[in-house]
C-alpha cells in the first residue's frame, strides 16, 4: 500500500523535473545571443545551476546546521562571478550566535558580508561587513569571527532579524602566490541536535531548487538587457537598478556590453586608479565568465601588462592579436566586461573603440606592448596552476 509521503515525494520529483524542462525556454529567449556557442552555453548554464540550486535550497539551507561551502568555480557560475574569486558562505539566522574559525589566508581582497532576505535570487541588502584588514588574526593568520545580534569580543558582525546568509569573498591577484582561507562555522546557541531527514525536507527542497534555477537565470538575463541596449558604455549596477543585493563591498563594478563580429576588434583603454585590488572580467550574455582555466578571460592588478605611462590597453578579438591583455571571446558573439576598482582612490571609466580587425594596429599606439608565443603559453600555463591551487584540484 502506497503511503501518503510516498505520493508526496513522487509528485515533488515530477514537478521538479517538469520545472527544469520548462526552464529550457529561458535559453531560447528572443533577445539572447544565438550563435551555436551562445546557445550551447545557455543550456549548460541551466545544468550547472541545478547543482547550485540544490546546494542553496536543500543541502545547505539550514541555519541551525550551516556549513561554509564554496559557491562558484570554473564549472559552476552565474551573476558575473569574479574570475579571481573564491566565494564561500552558508546559511545563518538573526537569532543565534555563530563562530567562524580558521586561517584567514592571503588573498589580496577579503570581505565578509552578512546578508538579509530580499527581492533577488541572492537575497537583499548587506546588514554588516568586515574587510580583511579589519579582521584581527594571530601571528599564524588564525582568526575567530562571531556573527550574532548581540556584541561579542574581537571580530564581530551584527546580525538582524532578516539575516539569512554569510558570504566570504576572496579575490586573488597573484593566483599562484596567495593562499585561500580555511575555515569552519559553528552555531554556539541551541541544543545541537543532529539533523533529521524527512519527506517534507525533500519536497520543499526540490520545489525551492527548481524555482531558484528559473528565477536566478531569468533575473540575470533580464539584468544584462539593461546594458545590452547601450553597448560599449561602462555603467554601474546602481546606475541601472536600485534593487538591494549582496554586492561586493568596497567598489561598485563598472560593466559594459560588447557585440563583436568576426572581422572586428574592441579596444578598451583606461588608467587604473590607486587601488587595493583591481580586476577585469569577461563573460557571455548569460552573465557567466568565460572559461578561465584554458583561455584568457580576465586580467588584474598583478597579471596585467601596463604601458609605460601607466595605461591599461585591453583588446577583444576573435583571434589572438599578440597583445598581452587579450580578452578571448571563446566563440561567443556578445557578452559583458566588468571592471572592479576595489578600495580605490577614484573610479575612472574605461573608454571603448570598436574597429575593423584589419585596422587594429593602426588604432593602437606604436609603443603598445606585445607578447611572444612562448610568453602566451606561459601566461596560460600560469592560469592552470593558479586554478589548481585555489580550488585544490
Amino acid at each position: 500500500m502506497t503511503q501518503p509521503y510516498e505520493k508526496d515525494l513522487r509528485e515533488a520529483w515530477n514537478r521538479f523535473c517538469d520545472d527544469l524542462k520548462s526552464a529550457g525556454d529561458i535559453a531560447l529567449r528572443e533577445t539572447a545571443a544565438n550563435n551555436p556557442v551562445d546557445r550551447a552555453a545557455a543550456f549548460r548554464l541551466l545544468s550547472r545551476n541545478i547543482g547550485l540550486a540544490l546546494q542553496f535550497e536543500m543541502e545547505n539551507n539550514d541555519p541551525l546546521r550551516p556549513e561554509l561551502l564554496h559557491y562558484f568555480d570554473p564549472l559552476r557560475k552565474q551573476g558575473g562571478d569574479n574570475t579571481d574569486a573564491l566565494y564561500v558562505g552558508g546559511p545563518i539566522n538573526g537569532v543565534d550566535t555563530y563562530r567562524v574559525t580558521g586561517k584567514r589566508g592571503t588573498s589580496r581582497y577579503f570581505g565578509v558580508t552578512v546578508v538579509e532576505t530580499g527581492n533577488t535570487p541572492w537575497g537583499g541588502g548587506v546588514a554588516g561587513t568586515l574587510f580583511g584588514d579589519q579582521i584581527k588574526t594571530d601571528a599564524d593568520g588564525n582568526f575567530e569571527l562571531f556573527l550574532s545580534p548581540d556584541p561579542q569580543p574581537g571580530n564581530w558582525i551584527k546580525t538582524t532579524p532578516d539575516t539569512f546568509r554569510v558570504t566570504f569573498r576572496q579575490f586573488f591577484a597573484d593566483w599562484e602566490g596567495e593562499e585561500p582561507m580555511e575555515a569552519r562555522i559553528d552555531r554556539l546557541t541551541g541544543d545541537g541536535a543532529p539533523p533529521q531527514l524527512t519527506p517534507e525536507t525533500v519536497v520543499d527542497g526540490l520545489a525551492s531548487a527548481s524555482h531558484w534555477v528559473k528565477w536566478s537565470v531569468t533575473y540575470w538575463a533580464d539584468m544584462i538587457e539593461k546594458w545590452k541596449v547601450q553597448p560599449n558604455l561602462f555603467l554601474s549596477y546602481r546606475q541601472l537598478d536600485d534593487n538591494k543585493i549582496d554586492a561586493t563591498p568596497g567598489g561598485e563594478p563598472l560593466i559594459a556590453y560588447w557585440m563583436l563580429p568576426e572581422d572586428e576588434a574592441l579596444i578598451i583603454r583606461v588608467k587604473p586608479p590607486k587601488a587595493h585590488y583591481w580586476a577585469v572580467e569577461f563573460g557571455n550574455y548569460w552573465w557567466e565568465t568565460m572559461d578561465y582555466r584554458y583561455r584568457l578571460s580576465s586580467t588584474n592588478c598583478h597579471h596585467a601588462t601596463m604601458e609605460d605611462d601607466g595605461e591599461l590597453i585591453l583588446v577583444v578579438s576573435h583571434n589572438d592579436p599578440g597583445l598581452p591583455n587579450w580578452l578571448d571571446p571563446s566563440g561567443h558573439s556578445e557578452g559583458y566586461i566588468t571592471f572592479r576598482w576595489m578600495l580605490a582612490d577614484s573610479c575612472p571609466v574605461p573608454q571603448c573603440q570598436q574597429v575593423k580587425r584589419s585596422e587594429l594596429f593602426e588604432r593602437l599606439p606604436e609603443s603598445a606592448k606585445r607578447i611572444t608565443p612562448d610568453q602566451r603559453r606561459e601566461q596560460l600555463a600560469e592560469r592552470r596552476r593558479g586554478i589548481a591551487k585555489r580550488f585544490k584540484w
